[in-house]
C-alpha cells in the first residue's frame, strides 16, 4: 500500500514538473495608453505609447501615432487644469486617460501706465506682414518626416537669459501680450545649434518685419522650433538637421533691441516653454 502511494506521489510530481517546464510566463499587462517622459504642467509636452493600430484622440482633437505606437502631446500656457486621452483600438475597443495639468506661476509685471498704442502700420507694412505670416502658416502646417520629437533636446547655445517664456506685462488692467518664447542673450555673430534633429521648413533669407531672418525646425509630429532675430542662417529649406549642428549665428534683425537668440516652441497651435524640455544650462 505504501509503495503504491509513492509511486504515485511520484508519478503526480512527474506529471506537475512536466506541465511547469512546459507553461509560457505569463507577460505583464501593458497599459492600452502611457506616458513615458515629459512634464504635465501648462507650457509643458508628453511623449508616450500605445497599441499598434490604436488611434488617439486629446480632448477631441485626433494625435498622431507613429507605427510603434509611439505619440506626442503638449499643453499651451494657458491650458486648463485638466486634459483626457482617448484611444480606440483597432477592434473598435475603447479606453481612457485623464491626465491633470499642474498651474504655473508667470512672471507677470504690473505697470501703473496706460498701455501705449504703437504707430499705426502703414500699407506697405500691412502687405509685407501678411505675406510672412502666410508663409510662417503654411511652414508650420508641414509634417515633415523626423524623430526629433523623441529625443531630450539641448540648449542650442549658452548664455545669460533675458527673456523668459509666459512673462507678461499688465498695464492698468489691460494685458499686453505674453512672451512666447526663451530669450538667451549673446553677442551678434555667436553660432547657436539644432536642439533636436529636424527638417528646416522656413528660412527668412530675406528678413521678416518682426522676427527678422527667421529659422524654423520641423521636429516632427507637430513639434516646431522658431528661430528669431538670427544674424545669419546656415541651412535651407528642405535640408536635414541634427542635434548639436551648428544652423545660424545669434543676431538683432527684425524687431529687436539687442543681439540675443528668441527661442520657441510650439505643437500645433499651442506655445510651450522651451526650458521645460531642457536639462541645466551647460557651464564653461
Amino acid at each position: 500500500m505504501i509503495t503504491d502511494r509513492r509511486a504515485a506521489l511520484a508519478g503526480l510530481s512527474a506529471s506537475l514538473g512536466t506541465l511547469l517546464a512546459s507553461a509560457r510566463p505569463i507577460a505583464a499587462a501593458v497599459p492600452p495608453i502611457a506616458i513615458l517622459a515629459g512634464k504635465l504642467t501648462q507650457g509643458g509636452w508628453a511623449r508616450g505609447q500605445m497599441a499598434n493600430g490604436s488611434s488617439l484622440k486629446l480632448d477631441g482633437a485626433p494625435v498622431p501615432v507613429d507605427r510603434s505606437g509611439g505619440f506626442f502631446i503638449a499643453f499651451d500656457r494657458d491650458a486648463g487644469p485638466s486634459a483626457m486621452l482617448a484611444g480606440t483600438a483597432a477592434s473598435g475597443s475603447t479606453t481612457t486617460l485623464p491626465l491633470t495639468i499642474a498651474p504655473r506661476q508667470w512672471q507677470i509685471e504690473h505697470i501703473n501706465l496706460p498701455m501705449r498704442p504703437g504707430a499705426l502700420p502703414d500699407e506697405e507694412f500691412l502687405r509685407r506682414r501678411a505675406a510672412e505670416l502666410a508663409q510662417i502658416n503654411a511652414a508650420r502646417a508641414q509634417n515633415r518626416p523626423s524623430e526629433g520629437w523623441r529625443q531630450a533636446m539641448t540648449w542650442p547655445l549658452t548664455g545669460r537669459l533675458s527673456g523668459r517664456f509666459g512673462s507678461q506685462r499688465i498695464y492698468r488692467g489691460m494685458a499686453a501680450s505674453y512672451h512666447s518664447g526663451l530669450d538667451i542673450a549673446r553677442p551678434a555673430g555667436v553660432p547657436f545649434a539644432a536642439p533636436a534633429d529636424g527638417v528646416v521648413v522656413l528660412a527668412a533669407v530675406q528678413a521678416f518685419t518682426l522676427e527678422g531672418h527667421l529659422l524654423l525646425i520641423d521636429h516632427g509630429m507637430g513639434l516646431n522650433s522658431a528661430f528669431l532675430h538670427c544674424s545669419a542662417l546656415n541651412v535651407g529649406v528642405g535640408d536635414t538637421v541634427r542635434q548639436g549642428q551648428a544652423i545660424g549665428r545669434v543676431g538683432m534683425t527684425g524687431r529687436a533691441t539687442g543681439p540675443h537668440l528668441h527661442w520657441s516652441i510650439k505643437w500645433r497651435a499651442a506655445k510651450l516653454d522651451p526650458l521645460l524640455f531642457l536639462g541645466a544650462m551647460p557651464t564653461g
